[in-house]
């Protein structure tokens, strides 16, 4: 892995690790978000590739993915957008989202090697089983790349073998379904993640439909990270005009930070 993310893996509790789409409103709206993200307190960045068919995600993400293809991002495109961040002053590990189709159309090998000279420090695609992984395990590992495992509640043996295995840090879905913000978080998944931490050797985080200050402080109590996603994308589409307007950025830039701050301050 990365000097970055190994960094990451040694804090201790309270990381914040946002989302957003590349190219949502703009390119350049999206390198000044990230870089707003990490003044505003983000320890890692998690960018979606836009793509046409995201299972995963809700409509909030989908939306954005639309606005993102019409804008002319592609997956390189997005890709491309990391060392500009890096040249402009980012430091924190960034992980690339992105589906299995647009990586198997670019290509398993190339896609690594191109994301580790981007400045990229490890991906996450959601619809590739763990049972799957070995190969796209084994790119990653040559071009010092963190595979980033999603992990649900399922069977405990399964959690736990995703787990002892997991890198960068372990990204766990708080409810079964597509993402989108929740206004109240399923309290079976205390358990969980009990017995995801009782087995990761990197930080849990927990995502999909965390979207108030609440929820975030609350989150924190019970596992080394929360994701956000779905509320920021939201509170980025309200903005889109202003942001891809570079008169008007600045100021949709700072309401945007006002928003991250509330949710990560309480």
């Amino acid at each position: 892995m990365s000097q970055r993310m190994n960094l990451l893996t040694e804090k201790n509790g309270g990381l914040f690790i946002p989302f957003i789409t590349a190219g949502d409103p703009s390119a350049e709206a999206t390198v000044e978000i990230a870089l707003m993200l990490e003044e505003a307190g983000a320890d890692l960045l998690e960018l979606g590739i836009p793509y046409s068919d995201p299972l995963a995600d809700g409509p909030t993400i989908q939306e954005a993915s639309k606005r993102a293809l019409e804008s002319g991002i592609t997956l390189e495109g997005a890709m491309k957008l990391v060392p500009i961040m890096r040249e402009r002053g980012l430091t924190i590990p960034v992980v690339v989202f992105t589906y299995f189709n647009p990586l198997l159309q670019y290509g398993e090998e190339r896609f690594t090697r191109v994301a580790s000279e981007m400045g990229i420090d490890g991906i996450l695609v959601p619809d590739i089983p763990y049972e799957e992984s070995e190969e796209l395990t084994n790119l990653c590992a040559e071009n010092e790349l963190a595979l980033i495992s999603l992990v649900a509640p399922t069977s405990k043996a399964r959690i736990q073998k995703i787990a002892k295995r997991a890198q960068g840090f372990l990204y766990c879905v708080s409810s079964l379904g597509v993402t989108g913000e929740r206004k109240k978080i399923d309290e079976r998944v205390y358990e969980f993640l009990q017995t995801v931490k009782t087995s990761s050797p990197v930080p849990v985080a927990v995502g999909f439909g965390i979207s108030s200050s609440e929820q975030v402080k609350e989150m924190h109590s019970h596992a080394d990270g929360v994701i956000v996603g779905s509320a920021l994308v939201s509170e980025i589409a309200k903005h889109k005009d202003a942001l891809k307007d570079e008169k008007n950025r600045k100021d949709a830039l700072l309401q945007l930070k006002t928003f991250v701050t509330s949710l990560i301050s309480s």
